[in-house]
């Protein structure tokens, strides 16, 4: 695979964008493995990727939506240190939003701060979650706009994907969000690495705990697999939309506190 960062004529993006919004939303899970893109880079000129500029101005963006460098870190963050008392539960924001802030309420209940990877389209519907969630104390990141299988995509509908959320992000809080984690994709490829770093992203988010709530297999089962794999350090994923996934949160929180765990931003994990 190409590795190389494309280049893009405004054309070709312009195409690109368009052809994305006639195709069918995937609604599928995000804990599969990232496939590679078979397809080649489009026609390349020297001009930047349409909408570069505008993902990447942050100038007055408030707290907890600006991604930040941590020197030292791999481009793609699987977990954080091991030798502190931190974990990181992250949301992949999509779904009711009642369930959703039925989800914040109980974090915020117990004194966590969650990391929030919002679907572009699910701002689109409920643009007040963003302020919902960093109002509570958590943060909010960049899960594509349409949570499709970005990492198979071509290249220029890819970064389209990338920075259509950001430029959502950007309007609703001032920033393009904490985060970027690739839709249907535990780990981004290389080339979509490079270019959530070309729109903003420092580092791409993974997670070291996959909860497979969006299965539904039930309360009881999605505890276990958060608290049987959770140790210092943990990124966890977990989703919005699910009440298997709001009813197992009080008996995860306990099971974190009682092991001496504490859910806190993945900003906060890494910091």
């Amino acid at each position: 695979m190409n590795t190389r960062m494309p280049s893009f004529s405004r054309r070709a993006v312009l195409r690109s964008a368009s052809s994305a919004v006639a195709a069918t939303t995937s609604l599928a899970a995000c804990g599969r493995g990232a496939a590679p893109s078979s397809s080649g880079p489009p026609a390349s000129t020297s001009a930047a990727p349409s909408g570069a500029r505008s993902a990447t101005a942050t100038p007055s963006a408030p707290p907890g939506t600006s991604p930040r460098r941590f020197p030292g870190s791999p481009r793609q963050i699987e977990h954080g240190p091991r030798d502190g008392h931190g974990v990181a539960l992250t949301f992949h924001g999509q779904g009711d939003p009642k369930l959703a802030g039925a989800v914040l309420s109980e974090a915020e209940r117990s004194g966590a701060r969650v990391t929030v990877l919002a679907v572009g389209t699910w701002l689109d519907e409920h643009p007040e979650m963003a302020r919902r969630v960093l109002d509570g104390g958590h943060e909010l990141g960049n899960h594509t706009m349409r949570h499709r299988a970005v990492c198979a995509m071509p290249p220029a509908d890819a970064y389209a994907e990338i920075t259509e959320c950001a430029e959502r992000l950007r309007r609703l809080t001032g920033g393009i969000g904490s985060w970027f984690r690739p839709s249907q994709a535990r780990t981004a490829t290389r080339l979509v690495t490079r270019m959530a770093q070309r729109a903003g992203y420092p580092h791409v988010l993974s997670y070291d705990v996959d909860s497979h709530d969006f299965e539904d297999p039930g309360p009881d089962a999605v505890r276990d697999a958060v608290l049987d794999r959770v140790r210092a350090g943990s990124v966890v994923s977990l989703h919005f939309g699910h009440g298997g996934t709001r009813a197992a949160l009080p008996a995860i929180l306990d099971g974190l506190h009682r092991r001496g765990l504490r859910p806190v931003t993945t900003t906060e994990l890494m910091t």
